[in-house]
């Protein structure tokens, strides 16, 4: 099997009176993460792991801020055309592990729920699904409640053909 590693990060300002969507999952809270789509970090990271295993650049390359069919998009479909992108090149994904980093809110008790939301985009069991949700220790804009980051590396597998 041909095996190949992607890394992905993304960083999101809370924005009042938008929706908190992380890994595909409403959570409440009284600010959203701003952007053009739904601002979900944890995706977009995800999704940049992804894309950087296949050798293909970035999340805003595939879906410039710029296009108006991607405004406000929720972010699990740019998964899934993600996804579309791999099955195409008979490439599967074999585990994904990321952090969140926020000061506020925890996202820990939402952890279970965000897997059960990935695990069927992603093609794979939530045992192959790592989530970490961390702190930045009141540091920097994450720290003053400011934003939410995150990272996401991704192991993805091609079967090679067999030789002639």
């Amino acid at each position: 099997m041909n095996i190949k590693i992607g890394f992905g990060y993304d960083v999101h300002r809370l924005a009042k009176g938008r929706k908190l969507y992380l890994g595909g999952v409403e959570i409440p809270h009284p600010s959203g993460l701003a952007g053009h789509s739904d601002g979900d970090c944890l995706i977009h990271a995800i999704i940049d792991s992804l894309l950087g295993a296949l050798g293909e650049g970035d999340i805003g390359r595939l879906f410039p801020d710029s296009e108006l069919e991607f405004k406000g998009i929720r972010s699990t479909e740019l998964l899934k055309t993600v996804m579309a992108r791999l099955r195409r090149r008979k490439v599967k994904v074999l585990n994904v592990d990321s952090v969140i980093v926020a000061q506020a809110p925890r996202f820990a008790p939402y952890i279970g729920k965000i897997k059960d939301v990935l695990s069927p985009i992603l093609n794979i069991s939530i045992d192959n699904i790592g989530i970490k949700a961390k702190t930045n220790e009141g540091l920097g804009l994450v720290g003053r409640e400011k934003a939410v980051a995150c990272w996401a590396v991704a192991l993805v597998g091609k079967k090679e053909g067999k030789k002639a």
